[in-house]
């Protein structure tokens, strides 16, 4: 086994670099005679763009150029698209509005772009963009989820009652039948809050023309620099995709918000190719507030059939989902495809009827972030359960192990499409229920009683689909003396990807991770690539990692044999050796790619594969939550966090756990602390910095007792199931039914995140 082969716990690669201040992110990256881009955003949440006047800004030293929106439509730049539409219940299309890169005649939310100044220095551009006067006309205005259907403010004039797309599945008629038969029938209205993204690094751009052929060059820091450039390329600027290189380096967190192409970089570009300068661009944090795309925020109304037994019958699910003013690349999908087929979660439900309405209101557009709609559903399906468990009066522990799908059932086809091919999910809950000392639990709460605290336990099962979709491709480069190269698609957004490849690869070919370098993020160096989304990189393209490998290893036998003089049949591979079979005859691997260069200098060995899975993984896993309220004041204290996942085969527990408790500390900020609040009569946002939008700290944890059931994943080669979103998964409905389990006295049957000491103060206050 190697040291740093699949399985061991090995320490991250990259965190030298990264933590010494040598790494390259968006920031760090500068270019001869780069101008600066600064943004003129609307302060209002709807209104009419009656004139705009640029005389003055155009007019300060320094200042290059003002763009508006007929700048761009002059020379017919594209649209940012939406390429993810669904269709009505009714068989019609979805209403699909423009979103141009600066906006057109009307702003539909605070902090969308109308003008770009680009000036010699951030400081210049920054102080023309304020002479830059907008005539607008004030238009009412809705950022309201629930009140968007009914509401007297419209978007979209084609958008009827702000309505984007009114879409089901399931069968209505027979789950209405059971609802009205059914022994029992559990009702729950549940709100999804919006959550800000806020990666520690802000997006950034630079945008420039190369000399030599008048390609465009887009530095980004992004998720994925192949589907930046596809969509920069066919949808908006309308050239071939060799036209455009997208480059990527180091980037500082994610979460689903940096896959998408925002108007920043179209204008950037624009600028770029009308100045034939650099333009770069980089997004202060109150502006991110008003421009990277949300997350969550939606509206639930959901019922449950249960039998005598507390046997799930029948589960009918409403939702209105919250779209915001434009729609953003995949909003539609995550809505819909990506969250819903997970809303029967880890139970056989043998009938369901779903239907989503995506709304837009005046608010900044919602995409996917961390788990992209499977936190919404597994959120929606564990607090249902939880109070189904409260109206029967039985466990909630009960009534889950009464409705898991048993081990000797998979491969299970769910009522709503996916095939989970494996999982014990009651093996998973009577762990977490034995480490969380579950059973003991009363006493402590009444403990904590005397000590004036509220103390609550609450349990959440999750499973994820993830780590399915398009092929990955990696091509391994083997230098004359050895050195090993990895070409790949994917994108490390901080998770370690370059530790996990490397475990993989000195697994395959014998080599320390000295000997093993890692290119990513450049579409001229790299063919193809899917991107890092939907926790795919490591079982996606980590098998792709393992194919070339194979590939590598049998053309390298050729070699091997004629150097050892024998039938290619007689050799082995092991440990980076080639063997004779039977003998200790052997040449290492770096001997032989010795003896294979070329004499021109070439590689001694150049192989790429793909691998396309056939079916997405399904991680899962129980998470208890213990914690405390202060009855006088409703602070709000988490002692005590227990997990058991299921991530199958594990390349590295340290990346595997550091993903679980990041997750969970996102989970606990939505579920807790953080809140996108938005003005219901002004349209204001009215969070917008981190002295209103709290986010979690390290302070707000335990130490997370983290346990893991290796059931292979029978749907990739490595046997690995998707880890990167599985912590925010199981965090928020674990929360949340520990919060009302404390507040079990008070005869609170639901609170909505996030759970603030305020909210929890007054809900006390009221209820006593």
């Amino acid at each position: 086994m190697q040291k740093f082969g699949i399985g061991q716990p090995a320490t991250r690669f990259e965190d030298e670099r990264l933590t010494t201040g040598k790494g390259n992110y968006i920031d760090d990256v500068n270019v001869k005679q780069q101008t600066y881009a600064c943004f003129v955003r609307s302060p209002h949440a709807h209104a009419k763009i009656n004139s705009i006047d640029t005389a003055a800004a155009c007019e300060l030293p320094g200042v290059l150029a003002v763009y508006t929106a007929a700048d761009l439509e002059a020379e017919s730049i594209g649209h940012v698209p939406c390429l993810a539409p669904v269709e009505n219940h009714d068989g019609s299309n979805s209403i699909s509005p423009p979103r141009p890169a600066l906006a057109q005649g009307r702003v539909r939310h605070v902090g969308d772009a109308v003008a770009v100044v680009i000036g010699e220095t951030p400081t210049q551009a920054r102080d023309a963009a304020e002479q830059v006067w907008v005539d607008y006309e004030m238009l009412p205005a809705v950022v309201e989820t629930d009140r968007a259907l009914d509401a007297q403010a419209q978007v979209w004039d084609e958008a009827s009652n702000n309505r984007c797309f009114d879409w089901e599945t399931g069968d209505a008629a027979a789950v209405d039948t059971i609802l009205g038969k059914a022994a029992h029938r559990v009702q729950l209205k549940l709100i999804n809050n919006r959550v800000v993204p806020t990666p520690m690094e802000p997006r950034g751009a630079i945008a420039s023309i190369e000399a030599e052929t008048g390609r465009l060059v887009l530095h980004v820091s992004c998720q994925g620099v192949h589907i930046m450039r596809r969509i920069l390329a066919t949808a908006i600027f309308k050239v071939p995709e060799k036209d455009i290189h997208v480059i990527c380096d180091d980037v500082g967190g994610g979460f689903g918000m940096k896959i998408f192409v925002f108007p920043e970089y179209v204008a950037a570009l624009f600028a770029a190719r009308k100045l034939q300068r650099p333009v770069k661009w980089i997004s202060e944090r109150n502006e991110a507030f008003v421009s990277d795309s949300h997350g969550r925020d939606h509206v639930s109304n959901l019922e449950l059939a249960l039998g005598e037994d507390a046997s799930i019958l029948a589960l009918k699910v409403s939702t209105v989902a919250n779209l915001g003013a434009y729609l953003s690349n995949f909003a539609p999908f995550v809505a819909t495809a990506a969250g819903v087929p997970m809303l029967v979660g880890c139970y056989d439900v043998p009938v369901v009827h779903v239907k989503v309405q995506g709304v837009f209101t005046n608010t900044v557009p919602v995409d996917a972030y961390r788990g992209a709609g499977r936190p919404e559903a597994i959120y929606a399906i564990e607090r249902l359960l939880d109070a189904a468990a409260y109206d029967l009066g039985i466990s909630p522990a009960e009534i889950r192990r009464r409705n898991f799908i048993p081990p000797n059932a998979m491969p299970f086809e769910t009522v709503l499409g996916s095939v989970y091919d494996s999982g014990e999910f009651a093996r998973n809950l009577e762990d977490a229920l034995q480490i969380s000392r579950w059973e003991d639990f009363e006493a402590r709460r009444e403990a904590a009683k005397a000590k004036g605290k509220l103390r609550g336990i609450g349990l959440a099962s999750y499973i994820e689909k993830c780590a399915g979709g398009s092929p990955e491709e990696a091509r391994l480069e083997v230098s004359s003396d050895g050195h090993v190269t990895l070409y790949i698609g994917t994108q490390s957004n901080g998770q370690g990807h370059e530790t996990a490849f490397r475990q993989i690869i000195s697994e395959r070919l014998g080599i320390s991770f000295e000997e093993i370098s890692i290119v990513q993020g450049d579409s001229d160096r790299i063919e193809t690539g899917g991107g890092t989304m939907g926790s795919r990189s490591v079982p996606v393209g980590g098998s792709a990692i393992s194919a070339t490998a194979a590939i590598l290893i049998e053309k390298a036998k050729l070699k091997a044999a004629e150097m050892l003089e024998t039938a290619i049949d007689d050799i082995e591979f092991e440990n980076g050796e080639f063997k004779i079979v039977g003998t200790d005859r052997s040449e290492s691997f770096k001997s032989v790619a010795q003896a294979a260069a070329p004499a021109d200098g070439s590689a001694s060995f150049d192989e790429k594969e793909s691998f396309a899975p056939s079916e997405a993984t399904y991680p899962n896993g129980t998470h208890v939550c213990e914690l405390e309220i202060d009855e006088a004041t409703g602070t709000i204290e988490v002692v005590d966090y227990t997990v058991v996942d299921d991530f199958g085969k594990t390349i590295n527990p340290l990346l595997l756990e550091g993903q679980v408790h990041g997750g969970i500390a996102q989970g606990l900020g939505q579920a807790l602390l953080e809140n996108c609040a938005y003005d219901a009569e002004s349209g204001q946002l009215i969070a917008a910095t981190f002295m209103d939008y709290t986010m979690p700290r390290a302070s707000n944890f335990p130490e997370i007792r983290f346990k893991r059931n290796e059931v292979p994943c029978l749907t990739n080669p490595l046997g690995i199931k998707g880890a990167g979103e599985a912590g925010a998964i199981g965090a928020p409905p674990a929360i949340i039914n520990a919060v009302v389990n404390a507040l079990k006295d008070y005869g609170v049957r639901h609170v909505d995140m996030p759970v603030t000491s305020t909210k929890l103060w007054q809900l006390m206050q009221s209820s006593a």
